[in-house]
């Protein structure tokens, strides 16, 4: 971390910026809510893959990270955080990797869904003299991987997890879907769905004699819907640390709590048609156009003055690599060169903060007392 600029003039653009009293927040009123509930609260940092960050996560009261790449893995290990959960299926290749990491203690957990998986864990495993702690991934909803609660595969991938060695930790659910919802009632519905899913996976392997100790479930939107966490252990969520306009769309967030935007300038302008061009394009936003199948589609993102202000009916709405298009939706706006001045600075609130930081190497942290770089993970 280190001082560079006292104000957003100072930096090229584009750049990220990260509003670091929205962040507290944002930290704060998870971490609350998993407070009252009893639980513990494990954040998956793969939304910002940054060290302060993750940092003010753990202060707050996170207990352990949760991780996409075995890269962030290495990383936040050796800035001393151990307990680990790696949450993406596991394979071969990359046991040796896992194994590395835990001969250097890191308390690293590996996710299975498959008896094919489960059964190279135990292989690599038994050849390495080492007892891999797996957790089963569970499929509430249908979203992306995992096994269905009632499965008979549940049970048979625990079966050669426990033949071969390797200790059975528990059992996860993501509830991704809950991402296309935005009524308080539906969400509330998919966090129970996840909840009893996840619960019910559990209590088949312990009736089978298997121990499971943790019970694990987590998305956004569920987190902050569910009315009840009862059986479960833990709760896992990423993107609450900024928010972003798909989860302001979901209902989870108000424009005010979005902790992460996109420093631009004006470069040009096409009169007749109404635009302001900008230095930020795809390259700095992402392709990720997650608001385009939701109620309110933003584009490329919702335009604000550098002072992080809601420009209504502004939108990012077009965007080729380097370049952005600023205009008005619905109507041509013939004063946008005074609006928007040639030199002039905006930010432009993300679709998705988790696919906009991947494109930087660094973010620009803006607090009280000025501007400080934070560098962030990046690659696989």
């Amino acid at each position: 971390m280190t001082d560079f600029a006292s104000d957003l003039t100072e930096i090229d653009t584009p750049a990220a910026i990260v509003d670091v009293q929205r962040m507290r927040r944002n930290i704060e009123r998870m971490q609350q809510r998993m407070d009252a509930f009893g639980v513990h609260f494990r954040p998956h940092v793969k939304t910002s893959k940054c060290t302060p960050v993750v940092r003010a996560q753990l202060a707050a009261g996170g207990r352990g990270i949760t991780v996409s790449t075995l890269k962030e893995a290495a990383k936040f290990h050796a800035e001393g955080i151990d307990d680990i959960l790696y949450a993406v299926g596991i394979v071969p290749s990359k046991l040796p990797q896992v194994l590395a990491l835990r001969r250097r203690g890191c308390d690293l957990k590996i996710l299975t869904d498959s008896v094919a998986s489960a059964s190279a864990i135990a292989d690599f495993g038994r050849a390495q003299s080492e007892a891999f702690e797996v957790w089963l991934e569970v499929d509430t909803d249908g979203h992306r991987s995992g096994i269905q609660p009632e499965s008979p595969t549940l049970l048979e991938v625990a079966r050669t997890l426990s033949a071969g060695g390797m200790r059975l930790g528990g059992v996860m659910a993501h509830a991704g879907s809950s991402y296309d919802l935005d009524t308080p009632s539906a969400l509330m519905a998919m966090a129970e769905q996840e909840r009893a899913g996840c619960v019910l996976a559990a209590e088949r392997l312990r009736a089978d004699g298997f121990p499971c100790p943790v019970v694990s479930v987590g998305s956004t939107p569920t987190a902050l819907s569910t009315e009840c966490l009862d059986r479960v252990t833990e709760v896992r969520a990423g993107v609450y640390v900024f928010f972003d306009l798909v989860m302001h769309n979901v209902g989870v967030c108000s424009m005010d709590d979005i902790a992460l935007s996109v420093l631009t300038t004006v470069i040009g302008h096409q009169l007749d048609k109404g635009w302001a061009i900008v230095d930020a394009g795809w390259m700095a936003m992402s392709r990720d156009r997650g608001t385009q199948k939701q109620a309110r589609d933003f584009g490329y993102g919702q335009v604000c003055s550098v002072d992080g202000t809601v420009q209504p009916g502004y939108a990012l709405g077009e965007a080729n690599q380097e370049h952005g298009i600023v205009y008005r939706e619905g109507e041509r706006d013939g004063d946008i060169a005074a609006r928007f001045p040639l030199g002039s600075r905006l930010r432009i609130l993300p679709n998705h903060a988790c696919a906009t930081g991947a494109q930087f190497l660094e973010y620009h942290a803006l607090d009280d007392g000025g501007l400080v770089r934070w560098d962030r993970a990046h690659g696989w």
